[in-house]
């Protein structure tokens, strides 16, 4: 509210006119009171005024109810009365009024100045702000769209391959980046704020739901709330998760079209991170064993879980179960 002030800075007719009725209101006062207060007191009511036309109106405003009240206080206030007499008592007098309000005017209109100035940059970094973010999100979209290029260059490449294993890994490869590619943009906030698990869990679910083309199979998230992360986590625990997704639908669910699969998370006492991909599919062999297992998957998915200081790990008792824990 203080950065309004001066008022009036386009209409100085105006100002100056409320100027000069604040100084005849100030001279009613010191008339009025002149009968309470003792002799000596000649400017009891103008240095107020001085001070609130400067403060409303600015500089020049102020500087002109300096000058009426100046001479009113001499002519009306300073013995003897009702006279322009000059004294060396008087001119000290005038000299210390002036001293005086000289003071207050600079020092309102330096406050002034400085809250203009305050308003102005505020204004600016608001400004830097608002472009930076822009910007920012423009990077975004850019290296997203960068991604899923990329990724739909793997798959017309995937069509001049014969060989079915180069032409397996080249789609697991194109799918991986077209992933990356949605999901990062919601990954990065410009304010730098961490991200919220569950809400992170349930879009990226809704994403892989999507792209399965099996409408049957449902993709529930389980989260605790207030589970945050930093966006740097957010990549690898999406791979992660889309990966345990993924073997999900190409093994649990194969021949079916219909299932449930679940994502759950929660904080551990000991603050650790632990998060399920459950699913009620057909579930692993009697002889599987992760360590021996050449999926480049779930190969994957160890590497991104040591990464992030934990581990991975699949187990089936009536359901299949993938974990991450992260400590």
């Amino acid at each position: 509210m203080l950065e309004r002030f001066p008022l009036a800075r386009g209409r100085p007719v105006l100002a100056y006119g409320i100027a000069i009725g604040i100084s005849i209101v100030a001279c009613a006062i010191r008339l009025m009171v002149a009968g309470i207060l003792p002799p000596g007191y000649p400017y009891v009511a103008f240095f107020p005024a001085v001070i609130v036309t400067t403060f409303l109106f600015g500089v020049g405003p102020g500087s002109m109810v300096a000058v009426i009240c100046g001479i009113m206080a001499w002519y009306c206030f300073i013995p003897p009365e009702f006279t322009f007499k000059m004294s060396g008592g008087i001119a000290f007098a005038l000299l210390f009024y002036t001293l005086i309000v000289s003071i207050d005017i600079v020092l309102i209109d330096w406050m002034q100045r400085a809250n203009r100035r305050l308003s102005q940059e505020r204004e600016r970094s608001r400004q830097l702000a608002e472009r930076g973010e822009i910007l920012f999100q423009e990077l975004q979209h850019r290296v997203s769209n960068n991604l899923q290029v990329v990724g739909g260059l793997l798959a017309l490449q995937r069509k001049g391959v014969t060989d079915t294993a180069a032409r397996l890994a080249l789609d697991e490869a194109a799918r991986r980046l077209a992933l990356i590619g949605r999901i990062h943009r919601r990954l990065y906030d410009p304010h730098g704020d961490q991200l919220d698990l569950g809400q992170f869990l349930e879009q990226l679910g809704a994403d892989l739901v999507d792209t399965n083309g099996k409408p049957g199979i449902a993709c529930r998230v389980e989260a605790e709330p207030d589970i945050r992360m930093s966006a740097d986590a957010a990549v690898p625990i999406a791979l992660i998760v889309a990966e345990s997704v993924a073997n999900a639908l190409e093994h649990g669910f194969a021949g079916r079209d219909s299932g449930m699969i679940l994502v759950q998370a929660r904080r551990e006492a000991s603050g650790a991170l632990e998060l399920r991909v459950i699913d009620d599919g057909a579930g692993l062999s009697p002889d599987f064993d992760l360590a021996q297992c050449d999926s480049l998957g779930l190969k994957l998915a160890q590497m991104l879980a040591r990464q992030l200081g934990g581990a991975f790990s699949l187990s089936t008792d009536g359901r299949t179960t993938a974990m991450l824990r992260v400590a």
